[in-house]
């Protein structure tokens, strides 16, 4: 028996664990966050005797006699500060880390009343953020530690909810007080526990599962194998992905399940993992993309290596090469890279209705009620999805993980059940950014206008193929970049490995085509003697002007000005690398792409029904104003609940930067239909029960259509990102300049904007996704995320420019603002040494030492 003060209460133990079960599952503490049990994020920070610790670290023995604190502890003055604080600087995305750092930022202030801003990145630098960059958390714990001292007071909302308000966002006080309820903080009566058996071997053929001696002890429910799955292949696109291995058949990565245990407790699931056995015949995995598309390959599925091949020509390059006066080529690799979201996959599966409901975290409630029920044989109708909050994405929950696996287990017993990856379980398992393995060439005239460019793209899309079909697609329609010229042959292969898979990664094939062309831009500018600025500026797409694809720039885009925004900085800095990008909003290329909006008058109150996942980026807030600027309702009236099949239209994945303009722009006609009713005299009282429903298709031309200015997206983001460096190699500053069409909350787009540069820089110089021969080896801890106390000043420029139809102007900016920092910093360093490196993350710079050559 071990006895603790927790909250100023004294608490019993019965048997010693690590202090977070005990918070968590005996004292129903949700603060305290669980995103590793590694010792490596924290987000379980709690107070132990006047010091930050993670509590995923101690054991309940060794806190014995300790006091301990968790965010349900603070005073009522702590708590109304944080929340006031952090919601009026903008420091909450997706939340997940934020009970963490609210318990640092406590800590910190409780020893030293006014920080620094340094004191403060010190304060938080073992907690990890992957959405807002921290510059918002570090003003957050600065405002609150004014209020605690009395120099700042709280203030009443001032903002009315309009569209391009200052809003405090919708959901801040459950992030930040740790009330808000994501998949593994419900609390339910009867749950069976399960987790998937991972392959040991990334290639290997399954030739027996035992499951007896996991079978013999108590508590043990089942042992699944695929015989017990009514469907056992799923895929978001294409479903070529087993849910189970069966036995006889090869493996494809580490990430496989083999077999799927379920128990009546997490600590009897643990046990019966290790005393399953199952028995392979290990083989020689393809891990090189080249390689697989060779005759003699190894095939990784039966149709063979070739998941997708794109091929795009416009115009004549072969004479506009002939008519260059200066043309580049070289040849870039950029590595696997982990999304390194907050909040481990997790799903409960429950009996519901007619059917099976699942509380999930994921990025479309209505793609995973498709896929499983797809595994299961039912009508869709039998599946309900309701997102609880989601920690995290950014592409890497667009894949089912866990959800499908749960609802198995429910299928069969008609019990619910729990399933929740480990962090590690996680790394190995979700698909990653791809791999790529880019040959580019462009060329110019005499006074540096760009003439041509050619590129040969292999994407590694791994073991299945997740979302590798329109990633490659992305790569190549955005590789010549967002410049005035319209000849290119662009030809991309995305290849079946035995690496974990590629999937949908926040820039979506966006982040490693621009890497290689804006690259080969800076050595252009050397034949021409054209600045790195100069030529960019020269070549920028202008409104009326065709981009690359065919499609003419509208009257939104913004590059050029971007460029200007940047200028003083780039003439006045020492070293300096700069590259400009774009990003699509919306799936465009022909594809349907529906943004749908039902609006229910319930209790005087308008509940703004859509089915689009909120992963942190602040959807919800978005429509939440759309429909404040609609309906010309005050705030207060408008209920904008998370997405569930159950009662919201169907409205997409969030991907591709699409919610904002395409779910916004059918929330805007929801909203004006109602308006309508209210202008004409009625009452919410008199509408009580009415629905308002409205669509809006986003409509494009699909790749290859013979036009003559195709529209390939409904709209464009653009951006320059500038990077500078001080003699030592190490940055300092960074400008991110955005063309964004019509800003819906300036404060929430500059949070997405300094996640965006952050996650950048981290691909440019020092995230990795390490594997030897195809097994992952590394861990949350050692993948390279940026930490608080190494970001550098970030300044936000957003420049608004009219000329989207749709959606009040908005164009997503979530994806492009981390696509052009990578590139940024290669031209910082290339200006700095005269090194020209080809790979990333980049070499022997200030963060990252050259490799030994073997």
């Amino acid at each position: 028996m071990f006895t603790l003060t927790v909250n100023g209460r004294e608490v019993t133990c019965e048997e010693d664990k690590k202090l977070i079960r005990f918070l968590r599952d005996d004292l129903h503490l949700m603060s305290v966050k669980d995103g590793c049990s590694e010792g490596a994020c924290g987000t379980c920070h709690v107070i132990i005797d006047g010091k930050a610790v993670k509590a995923c670290v101690p054991t309940v023995k060794r806190s014995e006699g300790k006091s301990i604190t968790t965010v349900e502890g603070l005073s009522q003055e702590e708590k109304d500060a944080f929340v006031y604080a952090f919601g009026r600087t903008g420091a909450v995305q997706c939340g997940f880390c934020i009970p963490g750092m609210v318990i640092c930022g406590k800590n910190l202030i409780d020893q030293n009343p006014n920080p620094t801003r340094d004191d403060i990145k010190n304060a938080i630098k073992n907690n990890i953020c992957r959405c807002t960059g921290y510059v918002k958390i570090i003003d957050g714990i600065e405002l609150a530690a004014k209020i605690l001292r009395g120099e700042e007071t709280i203030q009443a909302e001032s903002a009315d909810g309009q569209v391009g308000s200052d809003i405090t966002r919708l959901d801040v006080a459950e992030k930040v007080l740790g009330t808000g309820l994501y998949a593994d903080d419900y609390v339910m009566d009867d749950l069976l526990y399960a987790s998937p058996i991972k392959s040991k071997y990334p290639r290997a053929i399954v030739k027996n599962i035992d499951a007896s001696a996991a079978l013999a002890m108590d508590g043990v429910v089942a042992v699944y194998t695929a015989d017990d799955v009514p469907v056992n292949k799923v895929g978001h696109i294409r479903t070529d992905w087993d849910v189970l291995i069966p036995v006889g058949t090869t493996t494809r990565y580490t990430g496989d399940n083999i077999c799927l245990v379920v128990a009546e407790s997490e600590a009897i699931l643990a046990e019966a993992k290790k005393a399953v056995q199952i028995d392979y015949e290990e083989l020689e995995p393809v891990t090189d993309p080249r390689e697989a598309l060779k005759e003699d390959a190894p095939k990784v599925h039966s149709e063979g290596n070739m998941l997708t091949h794109e091929h795009l020509v416009k115009g004549d390059p072969e004479a506009a090469r002939a008519k260059c006066k200066y043309i580049v080529s070289d040849h870039f690799k950029t590595p696997f890279t982990e999304h390194a979201f907050l909040e481990p996959e997790c799903c409960i599966s429950m009996p519901y209705k007619d059917g099976i409901k699942l509380i999930t975290s994921d990025q479309g409630v209505y793609a995973t009620r498709h896929e499983v029920s797809h595994m299961l044989d039912w009508p869709e109708e039998r599946v309900y999805v309701e997102n609880a909050l989601v920690g995290g994405g950014f592409g890497g929950k667009e894949d089912m993980s866990v959800q499908h696996l749960a609802a198995l287990v429910t299928y069969i017993t008609g019990k619910k059940c729990k399933i929740k990856f480990t962090r590690q379980e996680s790394i190995i398992t979700h698909p990653k950014r791809h791999a790529a393995d880019m040959e580019f060439t462009i060329g110019c005239d005499e006074n540096g206008i760009f003439q041509f460019m050619q590129a040969l793209i292999y994407f590694d899309t791994g073991a299945y193929a997740s979302l590798g079909g329109p990633v490659l697609q992305r790569a190549c329609t955005h590789a010549a970049g967002p410049y005035n010229y319209q000849n290119m042959d662009i030809e991309g292969y995305g290849v079946y490995t035995n690496n974990v898979p590629g999937g949908a990664y926040r820039g979506f094939g966006v982040c490693q085509s621009c890497f290689a062309i804006e690259a080969l831009i800076n050595r252009l500018a050397d034949e021409t003697g054209l600045s790195d600025w100069e030529i960019r500026y020269r070549n920028a797409i202008r409104p009326g002007q065709v981009l690359p694809n065919g499609q003419i720039a509208d009257p939104s885009t913004a590059l050029a000005e971007t460029l200007e925004a940047v200028k003083p900085w780039f003439d006045s800095e020492k070293h300096v690398g700069l590259a400009c990008g774009l990003k699509n909003a919306g799936v465009g290329v022909g594809l349907p792409d529906m943004g749908r909006c039902k609006m229910v008058v319930q209790d005087g109150l308008v509940y703004v029904q859509v089915g689009a996942s909120d992963i942190g980026q602040g959807s919800r807030t978005v429509f939440w104003q759309m429909t404040v600027s609609a309906t010309g309702l005050p705030a207060d009236r408008i209920v904008v609940p998370s997405p569930s099949t159950e009662f919201a239209p169907n409205s997409g994945v969030t991907s591709g930067s699409r919610q904002t303009l395409v779910s916004g722009e059918a929330v805007r006609r929801a909203g004006t239909l109602l308006k309508n009713e209210l202008d004409a005299g009625k009452t919410l009282a008199d509408l009580e029960g009415q629905e308002f429903y409205a669509e809006y298709l986003a409509k494009t031309d699909p790749m290859g259509i013979d036009k003559p200015n195709p529209v390939s997206h409904v709209a464009y983001g653009y951006a320059t990102h500038l990077v500078c460096l001080d003699d030592n190699g190490e940055c300092y500053k960074v400008v991110a300049a955005h063309g964004v069409g019509k800003i819906v909350n300036p404060q929430a787009l500059g949070g997405q904007i300094e996640g965006g540069v952050v996650m950048g820089l981290g691909y440019g110089l020092t995230e990795d996704y390490p594997l030897d021969n195809g097994v992952p080896k590394g861990k949350y801890g050692n993948i390279g995320l940026f930490k608080a106390n190494k970001i550098p000043e970030i300044e936000v420029i957003t420049i608004e420019k009219p000329g989207i139809e749709y959606a009040y102007g908005a164009i997503g900016v979530g994806e492009l603002a981390t696509i052009p920092t990578a590139p940024a910093c290669q031209g910082a360093y290339y200006r700095l040494d005269g090194e020209f490196r080809k790979n990333l993350p980049l070499e022997n710079t200030a963060y990252k030492k050259a490799k030994k050559k073997r």
